[in-house]
């Protein structure tokens, strides 16, 4: 029986021939992550092993982005941890202030992760890094600990499903758009500990952004990871941020097996948003009959907070006011994004329009800071997930969609698409 990507690569980082779906494997890997909620309980980890170095400085990120800049001490507290520990270990790649970013947007962008590897992080969303042709996905404190010492993890080989795209994205419609329309198709558990593989000529027309947009809410659909095949848009994006370094293409056997298959038409997809609060719960927004009133608007995160995220929302907003008495928050995923956004003049755009910009960070995403919802208050946002709470107050309610949505939205003070503003 052949193989699919995701068991390719990991037969050969565990230097197997080849691996089987439930089989226990261990494998090395090329890159360890860990964040300022999930690296101190790591390094707390580590210091009780008998390693007293990490296995590979080069081969660690370490990225306080989800309470930073420190929201209160105990941030404060969780960064100097996290900043000493890499002092101590010489690492290299340490992102803070002046040059963070939102961990799964930067880490691409700064090369840290090609075709080929083996990545894990302590974070759910880990599983970005598929757009890419990687395997990469989210893991506990404790093994990112054990990760960091000897630069090994152990995984189970996850069966795949196959979802083949065809077709173009209609203009409006989005990687956002698509891959909720994905896991309202099949569940938050429809691809429960198995590998989401993307393949057919319908993957041409989507962007390296919106690759890592349905890369990164796998994990949404309950997946141990997703990926992509590497193809011309890759290749460039990997010369562009990774140049010189080394990657290897894995492409599925023709005999590969597939617990499961999805068809997706790609200009057969509408702005699509996932109600409070699970991202199953998907509606086409112009099939929406009664206004959903909203107070305040993200548009970031690892999802959606790259610059053609922000290009997208501000070709909306210019020339148009945010509707009174709302909030809307643009966070710039990266300080390049920020930086960019700047030069091209997106962001003298949003505030214009009425909305504010803020630093990089996961702030409101994960109702940490910077954008927290009262009782009983609407977000229509560009992030990951909806649950009860996830942005503030249990009886808040958070609202998915793409860029463009979420702008239009902005404007009508309703959840809304493009079509509504030119309706």
């Amino acid at each position: 029986m052949g193989m699919t990507m995701t068991q390719k690569i990991l037969a050969d980082h565990a230097k197997l021939d080849e691996v089987k779906p439930g089989q226990l494997i261990m494998a090395d890997l090329d890159l360890v992550l860990g964040n300022d909620i999930t690296a101190p309980v790591a390094i707390n980890v580590f210091e009780d092993l008998d390693s007293d170095k990490v296995f590979d400085k080069t081969k660690i990120a370490l990225v306080p982005d989800h309470f930073a800049p420190n929201k209160d001490i105990k941030a404060a507290q969780q960064c100097m941890q996290m900043r000493n520990f890499a002092n101590d270990q010489d690492i290299e790649n340490y992102f803070e202030i002046g040059e963070m970013g939102v961990e799964h947007a930067l880490l691409p962008e700064q090369g840290l992760v090609v075709a080929g590897d083996c990545v894990i992080g302590a974070d759910s969303h880990t599983c970005t890094y598929g757009a890419l042709g990687a395997f990469s996905t989210g893991v506990g404190s404790t093994d990112m600990a054990v990760a960091m010492a000897t630069g090994k993890a152990w995984f189970k080989v996850p069966d795949a499903i196959k979802i083949n795209v065809t077709g173009e994205l209609p203009e409006g419609v989005s990687g956002k758009d698509l891959i909720l329309d994905i896991i309202g198709r099949i569940g938050v558990d429809g691809a429960l500990y198995e590998s989401m593989e993307f393949t057919g000529d319908g993957l041409k027309s989507l962007t390296m952004d919106d690759r890592f947009t349905i890369a990164n809410m796998a994990i949404e659909a309950g997946g141990k990871n997703a990926i992509f095949p590497v193809d011309e848009q890759t290749i460039e994006y990997m010369k562009e941020h990774a140049p010189g370094k080394e990657y290897k293409v894995y492409e599925p056997d023709e005999d590969a097996s597939y617990v499961d298959e999805l068809d997706i038409d790609l200009s057969q997809l509408k702005p699509t948003v996932a109600f409070p609060h699970l991202p199953e719960n998907t509606k086409v927004i112009d099939d929406i009959e009664e206004p959903v009133e909203i107070d305040q608007v993200v548009i970031g995160s690892c999802t959606n907070g790259r610059l053609s995220d922000l290009r997208k929302a501000a070709d909306i907003l210019r020339g148009n006011k945010v509707k009174e008495g709302l909030r809307v928050l643009i966070i710039p995923a990266t300080q390049q994004v920020y930086l960019d956004a700047m030069e091209e003049g997106l962001l003298k755009d949003f505030i214009e329009s009425g909305a504010i910009v803020s630093t990089p960070t996961c702030g409101p995403c994960l109702g940490g800071h910077m954008g927290i919802l009262a009782e009983g208050e609407r977000c229509a946002s560009t992030t990951n997930r909806n649950f009860v709470g996830r942005m503030g107050h249990v009886d808040s309610e958070v609202y998915l969609m793409s860029p463009e949505s979420a702008a239009a939205s902005a404007i009508l003070g309703k959840i809304a698409s493009v079509n509504d503003l030119r309706g």
